[in-house]
C-alpha cells in the first residue's frame, strides 16, 4: 500500500489548511479550510481543486476555525457526499460558524451586485446557507480518545490540542498485514498554560509528523501576563472612560471573561459592567455548558457556578441593546467582534468611540496586515468606517498575553516529546519565515533530519510500501 500527501493549502501560509492523503485507493482530506488575509490568497478559494471532488472519500477536521473548516460547504456544493469526522465540541462550533460564514458570503455577493463592483453581471457567493446546512449533515462526531475506523485498516484518534473548544491533534494509524505506520497532524496547538482548555496532549510516536508553525519564529509574552493585564485595565478605567476590546468570538472572548471574573472577585480591578456585544460569542459561550468534557471548568459548570454566569457580565444580542452602549461614557468594558475590526458590531463602537480621548481601545489578538485593526495599531491618524474618516483620539493598547497559539518555545517543547525523530516532519500552517525558523530550530536543537517546509500543491511519497 502506497501513501502520499498533497498540500492543497496551509503550506507557507497560515490559512487554507487542506492536506490530501492518498492511502492506497482511498483519498482522505485532513482539514478543509478557506484562505483568508491577502487578496491573492483569498482568490485561491475560487480556484478549482486539482482533484475530482467526488473522489474524496472522507474529511477529518482538526477544529472549527474557518481557515480549517470553511471550505467544506464549497466542496459539498461541488459534489462531496462522504463522512466528515470531528470532535463533538467542534460540531457545536461548526453549527454556528459555517452558517455565519455562508451568511457573510451571501451578503458580500448581494453588496457587490448592489454597488456594481464585481466583474460578474450576477455575483454569486462562494457557497450559501443551504450548502452549509448540507455540509453540517455530513458530520460524524467523536470524543477525545475514542478509536475511529475511517477505512479498512485506517484508524484515527482525536487528542486535545488546547487551541479552541474541541480542537484536536489527529493520530492516524495505517495497518497492512503485520506492519503499522503512524501519521500525526498537530492541528493548531494551544498554549501550555491555558486556564480553560489545558495544554496540548503529549504524543510520543510518529512515523510522519505535520506540525503547525504559526508562531514558529517568536516567543509570546508569558512572564507577568496577569499583572500586566490588571495594570492595563486599571490604567484605562482610571482615565474615567470605557474600555473597548475587539475580540475573536471563539476562544478569546471566553478567556477574557475568565480573567475579568477572577480579577474582579479578587478586587485587583474594579467591579464594573462587562458587555459582551457579539451574538456569535454569546452562542459560543453557551457551548461550554453543553460540552463540559472539553474544558477544565466542568466542575464549576455542573455546580451552576460557571465562570460565564457572573453578575457583571451582560450579554447583548439585539441591535437595540448594542446601540444603547453608545451612551455609556465611563466605567464599562465592551467586548465585541470581529477581532481584527474588519466587520461586525465592533465597527459601530469604533465609529462612536475612536474620537473619545478618555476611552481605551485594547487589542488582545493578532492584527493581520491591511486590516483596520493593524492600521490603528500602526498609528494611522484617521480610519475609514462606514465611508467616513474617523479621527483616532482614544488611547491604544496592545496586550499579547492571550494568544491561542503555542509559540516557538512551546512548539519545540511539544515536538521534543517524541521519543525518536519521525521519518519525515512537515512544517505547515505558517508564513514562510516562521515555518523556516521552526525548521531550523527543530534540526539544530533536536538534531532531527528530513524536516520539510512544503510548497503549495507540492506532493510527497510518505510510504512507498506498507
Amino acid at each position: 500500500m502506497n501513501v502520499r500527501v498533497r498540500f492543497l493549502g496551509g503550506a507557507q501560509s497560515v490559512t487554507g489548511s487542506k492536506y490530501l492523503l492518498e492511502i492506497g485507493h482511498k483519498k482522505l482530506l485532513i482539514d478543509c479550510g478557506m484562505f483568508q488575509g491577502r487578496k491573492e490568497l483569498r482568490l485561491r478559494n475560487w480556484d478549482s481543486l486539482p482533484i475530482e471532488i467526488n473522489s474524496i472519500d472522507a474529511v477529518v477536521l482538526t477544529h472549527a476555525h474557518i481557515d480549517h473548516s470553511g471550505y467544506l460547504p464549497k466542496i459539498v456544493k461541488e459534489g462531496f457526499t462522504g463522512n466528515v469526522y470531528c470532535t463533538e465540541a467542534t460540531k457545536g462550533l461548526l453549527d454556528i460558524m459555517l452558517l455565519d460564514a455562508a451568511k457573510l458570503q451571501e451578503e458580500e455577493a448581494h453588496f457587490a451586485a448592489k454597488k456594481g463592483y464585481s466583474k460578474h453581471e450576477k455575483p454569486q457567493p462562494l457557497f450559501n446557507s443551504k450548502d452549509a446546512e448540507d455540509a453540517l449533515a455530513l458530520l460524524k462526531t467523536y470524543p477525545y480518545g475514542a478509536p475511529i475506523d475511517i477505512f479498512e485498516d485506517v484508524h484515527l484518534v482525536f487528542h486535545n490540542a488546547g487551541h479552541i473548544l474541541g480542537s484536536a491533534i489527529i493520530e492516524i494509524r495505517i495497518k497492512n498485514n503485520s506492519n503499522t505506520k503512524t501519521i500525526v497532524f498537530s492541528g493548531d496547538l494551544g498554549r501550555n498554560r491555558n486556564p480553560i482548555l489545558g495544554g496540548p496532549a503529549v504524543i510520543n510516536t510518529a512515523d510522519i509528523l505535520f506540525v503547525e508553525s504559526t508562531y514558529g519564529d517568536r516567543i509570546n509574552e508569558d512572564k507577568n501576563v496577569e499583572e500586566r493585564f490588571v495594570q492595563l485595565v486599571n490604567d484605562a478605567l482610571h482615565r474615567k472612560g470605557c474600555i473597548l476590546i475587539p475580540a475573536f468570538a471563539v476562544g478569546r472572548t471566553q478567556l477574557l471573561l475568565y480573567y475579568f471574573k477572577q480579577f474582579m472577585e479578587s478586587g485587583e480591578i474594579p467591579s464594573v459592567p462587562v458587555y459582551i456585544d457579539s451574538p456569535m460569542a454569546i452562542s459560543t459561550t453557551k457551548l461550554y455548558w453543553q460540552y463540559p468534557n472539553y474544558h477544565t471548568l466542568a466542575d464549576r459548570v455542573h455546580q451552576q457556578a460557571s465562570v460565564f454566569d457572573y453578575p457583571q457580565f451582560h450579554y447583548y444580542r439585539s441591535r437595540e441593546a448594542s446601540t444603547s452602549l453608545n451612551a455609556i461614557e465611563k466605567d464599562a468594558i465592551i467586548i465585541s467582534a470581529s477581532g481584527m475590526c474588519t466587520g461586525g458590531r465592533i465597527l459601530h463602537h469604533l465609529y462612536h468611540r475612536l474620537h473619545r480621548n478618555r476611552d481605551t481601545l485594547m487589542f488582545v489578538g493578532y492584527q493581520a496586515e491591511e486590516t483596520r485593526g493593524r492600521k490603528i495599531l500602526d498609528g494611522e491618524p484617521t480610519i475609514k468606517i462606514f465611508g467616513d474618516e474617523m479621527i483616532v483620539n482614544c488611547h491604544i493598547e496592545k496586550f499579547d498575553g492571550l494568544s491561542a497559539h503555542a509559540d516557538k518555545a512551546e512548539l519545540l517543547q511539544w515536538v521534543g516529546n517524541f521519543t525518536s525523530p519521525p521519518q519525515k516532519t512537515f512544517i505547515v500552517h505558517g508564513e514562510k519565515t516562521s515555518s523556516n525558523a521552526l525548521k531550523e530550530s527543530i534540526m539544530h536543537d533536536l538534531g532531527w533530519q528530513n524536516v520539510i517546509v512544503p510548497e503549495y500543491f507540492e506532493s510527497f511519497d510518505l510510504f512507498t510500501s506498507i
